[in-house]
């Protein structure tokens, strides 16, 4: 077999058998944590005083590149000296990279603790994974949340790092992380972080233009589901984020259910568009046909990124 096939294939298929084998283990360390607190340490040095849009690009510019740096000089180092050492190296942050195992536990837990726990148990575990106040929510929307979640993540946290490993290797895909990791952290729209974030959550906005876009058209793919694909292109672009609502337009589709409406984000009622027209209870066995999705999606985007490395 060809030796550039080896070194894309080996780690890529490597660490996506380790994330559906491990997810995302909370005693293992993570580079994603130690993304957070660089960013956290830059943010307050620099987040004072004037010029806070500059030094916030600054910031962003300053890690993202010492981030593509630091792999891609690794990489070439341990291709220099030991094979093994660059395959065991790379699988590693491909596996970081990925975050699918986790997101559909994260997932379960909130339907599993909805049904054998009661609503404000549900409530609760749901609060861990969404940033919408949750106290007032009913089972539906529970749900609702969950898969509108999913669906969202899918994207930034499974197929964008697979489309950017598919460009640039673990470099690339680690830098994308960073940009998904500064804007978790800093692009809000808020007095603190409104000129200072601006940059990284623009940034992330075009980082996550294709992938978003892709991973809606692999879910419709996937399911053949007509009328998925109708609300791509009928709803998508109604929600608030240029990116997150290809992908909850589509399972809305192939759920035939409806996403979006009002919600309480810190005390504020946002009103977001629906997505969708059939405001159905979702039922608790539908997870399995959301699981299904993700991974199906996930697994296709490991095979395309292998056969257009063969052609």
């Amino acid at each position: 077999m060809d030796g550039k096939l080896l070194i894309i294939t080996i780690p890529l298929v490597a660490g996506y058998l380790l994330d559906i084998l491990l997810g995302d283990p909370r005693w293992l360390p993570h580079p994603i944590r130690l993304f957070g607190t660089v960013i956290g340490k830059g943010e307050v040095l620099l987040n004072k005083g004037k010029s806070q849009l500059l030094k916030g690009a600054l910031l962003t510019i300053l890690l993202c590149v010492l981030v593509f740096s630091f792999f891609y000089f690794t990489q070439r180092w341990l291709l220099s000296i030991s094979i093994p050492a660059y395959y065991i190296f790379s699988s590693i942050f491909v596996f970081y990279g990925l975050a699918n195992r986790s997101l559909l536990q994260e997932g379960k837990e909130v339907f599993n603790t909805l049904q054998h726990q009661g609503l404000e148990a549900g409530r609760k575990r749901l609060s861990w994974i969404v940033g919408r106040q949750t106290s007032a929510l009913n089972e539906n929307q529970i749900r609702t949340a969950v898969f509108e979640t999913l669906s969202e993540n899918l994207s930034d946290g499974v197929i964008a790092p697979l489309f950017y490993y598919a460009i640039g290797g673990v470099p690339a895909m680690m830098v994308y992380k960073m940009i998904n990791t500064l804007d978790s952290m800093i692009g809000y729209k808020s007095e603190r972080y409104f000129y200072f974030g601006k940059f990284a959550a623009r940034l992330d906005d075009v980082a996550n233009f294709i992938p978003a876009r892709l991973t809606a058209l692999l879910m419709v793919l996937v399911t053949f589901s007509k009328q998925g694909l109708a609300y791509i292109f009928k709803y998508g672009h109604k929600h608030a984020s240029p990116n997150s609502g290809y992908p909850e337009a589509a399972l809305a589709g192939i759920l035939q259910c409806r996403f979006g409406g009002p919600n309480t984000y810190h005390g504020q009622v946002v009103v977001k568009p629906y997505i969708g027209e059939a405001p159905r209870e979702i039922a608790h066995g539908e997870l399995k046909r959301v699981m299904y999705v993700n991974h199906a999606v996930t697994l296709l985007t490991v095979c395309m990124i292998i056969l257009l490395t063969i052609i």
